[in-house]
């Protein structure tokens, strides 16, 4: 009987929390040939604020974004991860909040763990912006999550 695939969610951003979660990983998987990796960026709807920035640095979002996917999939395909295992994609869909795009891409894809960066943020931060990791653990029965902590 062929072993199935263990099928690892990884949501990225252009941030030091997720160079953190990339440079984890590569550590944590002991079986690379048993692994598929989705490297996931999801957008949402922009803030007041952020559409105030104009559209120059919106327009440019999508292939920053993907030039940080492709960089986290050189990085694990240098590691011993077949490049057959990895796929990125740009999550354009809209979704109410980040947490709730991964939650419905963990599903439709059938992962077994999600990994996801986290700053350190003050309480008031917490409180206003939500903390995607808690709603995660608590939304997604039967997967693990990992959080990874960036200093």
């Amino acid at each position: 009987m062929e072993k199935q695939k263990r099928s690892i969610l990884v949501a990225l951003n252009d941030s030091v929390s997720s160079r953190a979660v990339v440079d984890f990983l590569i550590d944590l998987i002991p079986c690379p040939e048993d692994c598929f990796i989705y490297l996931l960026h999801f957008f949402r709807k922009p803030s007041a604020s952020e559409e105030l920035m104009g559209k120059k640095f919106t327009s440019g979002l999508s292939s920053r974004m993907k030039m940080v996917l492709e960089k986290a999939k050189e990085k694990l395909v240098e590691k011993g991860i077949d490049p057959m295992n990895i796929e990125t994609e740009l999550v354009s869909q809209p979704y109410p909040t980040i947490a709730d795009g991964i939650i419905d891409q963990v599903k439709r894809r059938n992962a077994n763990l999600v990994v996801i960066g986290r700053k350190k943020m003050s309480k008031a931060e917490e409180f206003v912006m939500g903390d995607i990791s808690i709603k995660l653990i608590r939304s997604l029965d039967g997967v693990s999550v990992l959080v990874v902590k960036s200093k």
